[in-house]
């Protein structure tokens, strides 16, 4: 599962939906959670799940945000939504790998009443928006079984803060979220899962957004959080390898099978070592 762009809709606008479909994104994750007032969640719930298809030939990925546990409606939202073409549940506000025990356990009997085959429906979850989630980050590693990414929020963690603000004037994250993100980024990596960077809440800005994403790339995100369709070819170039990349990866793969035995080889006048050959198959494995 390609995950490089990953489109928030809506889930109580279909219109949003028609034009989210045709956008080229990786992932599209249909919203029941903040996007949704409490009002129109019994209606948005049933909207998504009329979306929901099993389409062989679809070209993205078919998430869904629940609504956080403590809220009330996540097992309504989990019942309606656990169906033929849904690959992914997105957790938000989770404290840690414990939350995702108590979702794939739901999930196990959901999957047996829809025809599903066990474990078919993965989980990502955003791991930093409340305090306490900030203590349980090493708790995803070993990963859940459905485990294949964690990103992180910047807004619900203020919230829980009761920080005024999150920027610094230049735009930047202050302190607690840059540390917010570092850490989501180690506890990734930590589980052997896809990485996936916040949203760019400012979708007119296309040349921040992109210096922001190849920043991203450079510290080991794999893939980016979108809000609105216009950012997600941003998004995808950004965070691909260049040809560049991909000829030098090839380059060190080479080498070291043509010299399995070998430690440290020579590639393109420079000294490369298992390190460089670990990421050289990533780089490859992400085309």
């Amino acid at each position: 599962m390609r995950l490089r762009s990953l489109l928030f809709v809506p889930g109580d606008s279909e219109r949003k939906f028609a034009r989210a479909r045709v956008c080229g994104a990786d992932a599209l994750i249909l919203d029941l959670e903040d996007s949704v007032a409490p009002p129109r969640k019994s209606a948005a719930r049933a909207l998504v799940a009329s979306l929901i298809d099993d389409t062989p030939d679809r070209a993205w990925s078919c998430f869904v945000r629940i609504n956080a546990l403590d809220t009330g409606f996540t097992l309504d939202d989990l019942a309606a939504v656990v169906k033929p073409g849904l690959d992914a549940i997105l957790v938000p506000k989770t404290n840690g790998a414990a939350d995702l025990e108590s979702i794939g356990a739901r999930l196990d009997a959901l999957e047996r009443s829809a025809g599903l085959r066990h474990g078919s429906v993965k989980l990502a979850c955003v791991a930093t928006e409340t305090a306490r989630a900030m203590f349980a980050l090493h708790s995803y590693a070993p990963p859940h079984a459905r485990l294949i990414a964690l990103t992180w929020g910047a807004e619900d963690l203020a919230a829980a803060l009761g920080a005024t603000d999150n920027k610094e004037p230049d735009g930047s994250w202050t302190f607690p979220y840059q540390l917010a993100r570092a850490q989501c980024l180690f506890a990734a990596a930590a589980a052997e899962v896809a990485a996936i960077d916040t949203v760019y809440t400012d979708f007119r800005d296309s040349r921040g957004l992109e210096d922001d994403c190849r920043r991203s790339r450079r510290d080991g995100f794999v893939g980016r959080l979108a809000i609105h369709p216009d950012q997600v070819a941003v998004i995808d170039r950004a965070y691909a390898p260049s040809q560049a990349e991909i000829e030098h990866a090839r380059k060190i793969v080479a080498a070291f099978e043509a010299d399995p035995g070998a430690g440290t080889l020579g590639v393109d006048g420079k000294m490369v070592d298992i390190p460089h050959l670990k990421a050289a198959r990533k780089t490859l494995a992400s085309i």
